[in-house]
């Protein structure tokens, strides 16, 4: 056999093998990619709940142009503000009151401040928690009544709380984890598959809205401005395919 038709006949076998290698290669990535085959789903559970704890906030105040005066003014509101909250039964270990806040009223013209002091604002504030959720609520809204006794209070909406979301949080999961599945499943059905064992898992933040709310961030929602509210617990699985 002369030395050209050796050389061809070389060229024929390697021909060959590079065709049968593709088609081992082939083979074995296709093969890898039905064994990485997932789905992945999106699971949730939502409860309705109602606010165990309340915070309510309000402030009595005085601009006078001495301290002295917008004291006296202040002391006397607060005074009343106190036992307005005795007479409505408030404990007051529920009640917080801070330090006075002063302000100087300072006076400017074009060129800035001229450094003359116009009046001093004093401010009280008052800040009640409580898990009496009703009756606080109520005495909020009742509040405007120390107006008509010379009482210039400013009422802050009560701000709504739920204490026992650690008590729900593995229940919710669970719940959320069995929805993703039955989703998974309903998705691997319709393609004449089924879902293996998860791959990844994913906990999403914990929703906490009005009612029937459809809001939703992804950092998550802290509602405090409804008594009753919704709680929404997400997940995200991943299962391998069958």
């Amino acid at each position: 056999m002369s030395d050209n038709s050796r050389h061809q006949g070389g060229l024929v076998v390697m021909a060959v093998a590079v065709v049968v290698s593709a088609v081992i290669l082939g083979g074995a990535v296709r093969g890898i990619r039905r064994g990485n085959d997932t789905i992945t789903v999106t699971g949730s559970a939502r409860r309705p709940i109602r606010a165990d704890y309340v915070v309510w906030r309000a402030s009595v105040s005085s601009q006078q142009p001495t301290m002295q005066a917008a004291y006296q003014d202040v002391k006397r509101y607060a005074d009343r503000v106190k036992t307005y909250l005795k007479e409505n039964r408030v404990p007051d270990a529920a009640v917080t009151v801070p330090a006075v806040e002063t302000e100087q009223i300072e006076e400017w013209n074009e060129r800035g401040r001229t450094g003359r002091i116009l009046a001093y604002r004093l401010t009280q504030r008052f800040e009640v928690r409580s898990d009496q959720v009703d009756s606080v609520t109520a005495l909020s809204r009742r509040a405007a009544e120390l107006i008509s006794d010379g009482v210039p209070i400013t009422s802050n909406p009560p701000e709504f709380l739920f204490t026992k979301l650690a008590d729900l949080r593995v229940d919710m999961l669970a719940e959320a984890t069995k929805d993703a599945r039955k989703r998974a499943e309903t998705i691997a059905e319709s393609s004449g598959s089924k879902i293996g064992v998860v791959r990844n898992a994913r906990m999403g933040v914990f929703q906490i809205t009005a009612r029937n709310s459809t809001e939703v961030s992804d950092y998550g929602i802290y509602d405090t401005s409804s008594l009753e509210k919704d709680i929404t617990a997400v997940v995200s699985l991943s299962f391998s395919v069958k």
